[in-house]
């Protein structure tokens, strides 16, 4: 099927990160695909990085997303999981920026805000509510909800992006005068 807009969601992880892919007509949203990529069985770091590269090289061959949203890291107490979880997110960004795809960041908060209307929403939470939005069935919603994450990362930047844009007007009438002239009525004499 042929999208008008294909958005492409990732929520990056060093142990598991998920990907979730939506289809947009006009106002109908259709989940395309949605999954993981484990990377627990690399033991390097750096094997995971790669590994990350790639697979999400292959999800934007394979999806040609128009745009690609990402759930920004979190700031946590531990200084090594926060660089790592960076490092997997730079990578991924790396990954579609090579393709001259353009790229959304959202806060987690911001992310279960949109979706659920709470802030502090589980992860359970968030599948639940995805699967009424999007109509996913029950058993298609998988295991690992990193899959579920980064559909929720897609779709907030469906709505975002989506919200009309605020026009700002002129800061004085002075401003509004001189930007307008021909809106000057003349006196008469």
């Amino acid at each position: 099927m042929d999208y008008e807009r294909i958005i492409m969601g990732i929520d990056p992880g060093t142990n598991v990160m998920g990907y979730g892919v939506l289809g947009i007509n006009g106002k109908k949203i259709d989940v395309i695909v949605m999954g993981v990529i484990e990377l627990n069985r690399f033991e390097s770091h750096y094997k995971r990085l790669h590994r990350i590269f790639e697979r999400v090289t292959g999800l934007a061959e394979q999806y040609l997303p128009d745009e690609v949203a990402l759930e920004a890291p979190f700031f946590g107490k531990n200084v090594q999981s926060m660089l790592k979880l960076g490092r997997a997110q730079g990578v991924a960004m790396a990954a579609v920026l090579c393709r001259d795809i353009p790229i959304a960041e959202y806060a987690p908060r911001l992310v279960k805000m949109a979706v659920t209307g709470n802030g502090q929403a589980s992860k359970e939470q968030v599948a639940n509510m995805l699967r009424h939005l999007l109509g996913i069935p029950e058993d298609k919603i998988p295991k690992m909800l990193d899959a579920t994450d980064a559909l929720a990362v897609a779709l907030t930047h469906y709505y975002e992006t989506g919200k009309p844009a605020v026009v700002k007007g002129p800061s004085s009438w002075k401003d509004f005068l001189a930007k307008n002239p021909d809106r000057i009525a003349k006196r008469r004499q």
